[in-house]
Order: C-alpha cells, then sequence, then structure tokens
C-alpha cells in the first residue's frame, strides 16, 4: 500500500524500517519489525473512531466498481444511456453473470486517478445517471434478473445543471423504483453511502455495508457546518459530527438500517483485494439464494415493511 492514513503513523513507521532492514539484509530484524507492524494495525483497527472510519471509506485504494465487475462477475456486458438526456459515467450499469445466474449490476463510479475522477465525477451523479439506473432495473424485472448494487458516492451532484434537469424527481423516481420492482435487490455499500445520492440505488430487499464503509444522510464535515459552523480543516467538528451521527456499520446493524456486515481484511479492504472480494462473494450468494425463491409480491412487501417501520419508536 502506498498512502496511509494519518492515524496509521506508527505501522508506515515500522514498516518502512522492515523495508530498509530487509534491503541492508537484516532479515530477521525485518521479520520482527513487520511482525510488530501487523500486531499494531490489527490493534488500531479494532478500536477505530467514526471518524477514522470515514477516513477509510474513502482510502482511495479501496476496491471500487471495476474491480467488482472483474473480480466478481463473468460475461460483463456494460449498458448505458438513460435514453432521455444522455451517458452519465459517476453510474455504472452491465448485464452480467454471478456464480452463473444473470443479474444486472449497477454502481457508483468515481474512478481511480485524477483523469478518471474526473470524468466519472467523484461518483456524484446526475439526473441522467439516475435514469440510467432506473432503466436497468426495469429491464431486470422484465426479464426476471436479480440485481446486485454497489454504493459508494459523496453524495448525488449539486450542480445547477443536475438541479435543471431534475435532480430531486430523478433520486425520487429512482428509489420508487427500487422498491416497485418483484426481483430480488442486492445492495452493498462499500465506501460511502452518502445521502439520497446513496439511498437512491440501496432500497434492497438486503442491504449489506463492508466493516469500515459509512452511510449517513450527509457528510460529517456538511453536518458540523451546519450545527458549529466548523470550516474544513483544522478545527473542524467532523470528528464529533461523525460520532454522534451513527454512520459505521456497527451503529446502522444496530439501529436495524442495514442487515448484514461482510468484514475486512485486517487494516481495511485497500490492503486485500483479493481477500474481499472472496468476502464480498459469500455474502452476496448466500443473500441472493435467501431471496431468489420469494415470489414477486413478497419481496416487493417486504422491501416496503422494511423501510416504513425504520426509525419507529
Amino acid at each position: 500500500m502506498s498512502t496511509y492514513l494519518e492515524f496509521e503513523a506508527g505501522v508506515a513507521a515500522l514498516e518502512t524500517s522492515a523495508a530498509r532492514a530487509e534491503g541492508e539484509g537484516r532479515a530477521a530484524e525485518a521479520a520482527e519489525l513487520r511482525e510488530r507492524a501487523t500486531r499494531q494495525l490489527k490493534d488500531l483497527y479494532a478500536r477505530l473512531t467514526p471518524w477514522q472510519r470515514t477516513l477509510v471509506a474513502r482510502h482511495p485504494a479501496r476496491p471500487h466498481i471495476p474491480h467488482y465487475l472483474a473480480g466478481l462477475f463473468t460475461e460483463v456486458m456494460p449498458l448505458a444511456g438513460d435514453r432521455l438526456y444522455g451517458e452519465d459515467p459517476a453510474i455504472v450499469g452491465a448485464l452480467a453473470r454471478f456464480e452463473g445466474q444473470s443479474v444486472v449490476v449497477i454502481g457508483h463510479a468515481k474512478g481511480e486517478d485524477t483523469e478518471s475522477r474526473l470524468r466519472h465525477n467523484f461518483g456524484m451523479a446526475r439526473p441522467e445517471g439516475y435514469r440510467k439506473a432506473q432503466r436497468l432495473m426495469q429491464l431486470a424485472d422484465r426479464f426476471g434478473l436479480p440485481v446486485i448494487t454497489f454504493v459508494d458516492t459523496p453524495g448525488a451532484f449539486p450542480g445547477v445543471d443536475a438541479e435543471e434537469r431534475g435532480q430531486a424527481e430523478a433520486i425520487a423516481r429512482t428509489t420508487e423504483t427500487c422498491l416497485a420492482i418483484g426481483v430480488p435487490l442486492v445492495a452493498l455499500i462499500v465506501g460511502e453511502g452518502g445521502s439520497g445520492g446513496a439511498v437512491a440505488i440501496a432500497a434492497g430487499n438486503r442491504v449489506l455495508m463492508l466493516e469500515h464503509s459509512i452511510y449517513s444522510v450527509i457528510s460529517p464535515e456538511g453536518c458540523a457546518s451546519i450545527l458549529w459552523r466548523t470550516p474544513a480543516g483544522r478545527g473542524s467538528k467532523a470528528p464529533e459530527a461523525a460520532e454522534a451521527m451513527k454512520v459505521t456499520a456497527a451503529d446502522l446493524l444496530r439501529l436495524g438500517v442495514i442487515d448484514r456486515i461482510v468484514y475486512e481484511p485486517v487494516g481495511g479492504a485497500h490492503r486485500d483485494h483479493a481477500l474481499t472480494m472472496t468476502r464480498v462473494r459469500t455474502a452476496l450468494a448466500e443473500e441472493l439464494a435467501a431471496l431468489e425463491a420469494q415470489p414477486r409480491a413478497a419481496l416487493r412487501e417486504a422491501r416496503r415493511e422494511k423501510f416504513l417501520k425504520m426509525g419507529a419508536l
């Protein structure tokens, strides 16, 4: 891994020392340093604060939708366009096979480097992205194909052009489509699940979260700026906001907002893509198997009841 987070400074120092010792032929010392680094990393990640989990969820090396498409699916056929306005690269969709079964895959695309992040608008979709998602879910419904969604966005794009083309209506209609289709819909939050931009493709029969992902109605920084009028950067109350907002997978499982946590490798999904794929594959396969025998009406009703009971006292 090339990028260490600020709170991983101790681990970074140990791993750097280990690499230096190995380069100088001190193999035993290098092995000891690596073992210490592994222990420290395990201890650190066992007690992450909500704000630290937010930073991990945003790590640029975490697996993104291209990794999931390549690592979990075969016979992937990309589908583009909303048939109304245009193509939005912030949301990608495809027909594919998962464990031999035909499925429709939809997910936010954040990009891998500066150029691709700009092209995908950092995963912040415009109305045409959400209308594309509607089209693909309706396609899945017509042909009886399960839908799998990968959620990773700071939120829907708030620009003037998006508002002019009906951003709020597009998000609402996409959420409505999630609730209306008569096929299994399994959503997985893999990084950031931000606001209505995330919920629009996450209103599924089963909602899963990677262990160090986050899911919230607003970013911690946005919440802090509203409640405490603090700027971003030093002096921000974002860590306090993250704590109060209950953004972590453990909090949301306890509150009934999500249904399952997919545990990550020690140190986060960005440290071991292959193991992350294995665990995600197992979780998705189990959830789809539990849903596939249910009638269309039962799937719709269960989805509706799931979201109606959230927040009940």
